[in-house]
């Protein structure tokens, strides 16, 4: 009787164990960046980090590549490159960023929006889905635009300029009626310096032919996906130029202009 009743209550435990395996995710979100928003700001336009070894930290992201060549975005595995021309042209693995934040995408908030607002109002409907300011947010909007504007920045050769000055000189682009995905993330007010504060956001067309970094937006019909995360990774650059950079000055005014 004794075996008996130890077999049945090791054969509980194993149901229970088995249980809370299956109930448990099987890969938690973490977020991985390469270089800071202020040394960007600053001109470290040279990153070491590849795309080969960016993928491995995450299929989903935005960034820019060494040179300051343009605007990234990722997703689905798919990694573009929206030049100066507004083109988006598949990344190649051997290309190098200074500046990239990725991170292997899963949906933990979906919600469907279909309203007129413009960029302000989709701030604030996102603000209203999520359950904290505390945390970092991948966020992924697909569907139709009324209007999207966009802009890429030039490639740049030395003495690289600050980016302020470069991105008084972008390229923008409109569009109407247009179909496609935004991708971008959400980081809190206390990793200023770090990234960007708030919303920072990407867009490429449904024919991956258009795209930019996202300036203006009005009018949405689209499924927008939200990532919770609660983990980064952050890779400085080991170079004699980011160790001897002034990182301590207050950056907000150039990166509203940066971003805006």
């Amino acid at each position: 009787m004794k075996n008996k009743n130890l077999l049945n209550l090791l054969s509980f435990i194993a149901t229970l164990v088995f249980v809370s395996c299956t109930n448990t995710p099987q890969k938690n979100s973490a977020l991985y960046q390469t270089g800071t928003i202020n040394a960007l700001l600053d001109g470290l336009y040279n990153g070491e980090v590849n795309f080969k070894q960016l993928k491995e930290k995450g299929d989903f992201g935005i960034g820019t590549f060494n040179t300051l060549d343009g605007e990234m975005l990722g997703f689905d595995g798919q990694f573009y490159q929206v030049k100066s021309d507004g083109i988006a042209y598949p990344v190649n693995d051997s290309l190098k960023t200074p500046f990239a934040v990725v991170t292997h995408f899963n949906k933990d908030i979906s919600t469907q929006l279909r309203d007129t607002l413009n960029y302000k109002g989709l701030i604030q409907y996102l603000d209203s889905k999520i359950p904290t300011a505390n945390i970092f947010y991948a966020i992924k909007i697909q569907g139709e635009f009324n209007y999207i504007k966009t802009r890429s920045v030039p490639k740049q050769t030395k003495p690289y300029p600050t980016l302020v000055t470069v991105v008084a000189k972008q390229s923008t682009f409109t569009f109407t009626n247009v179909k496609g995905t935004l991708v971008g993330f959400r980081f809190p007010d206390y990793t200023s310096g770090i990234n960007v504060p708030g919303y920072h956001f990407h867009f490429i067309t449904d024919d991956k032919l258009k795209g930019g970094h996202l300036l203006q937006l009005s009018g949405i019909n689209a499924t927008v996906a939200i990532d919770a995360i609660h983990s980064i990774q952050l890779d400085l650059p080991r170079n004699s130029i980011f160790y001897e950079m002034d990182l301590s000055a207050n950056k907000e005014k150039d990166l509203e202009k940066v971003e805006k």
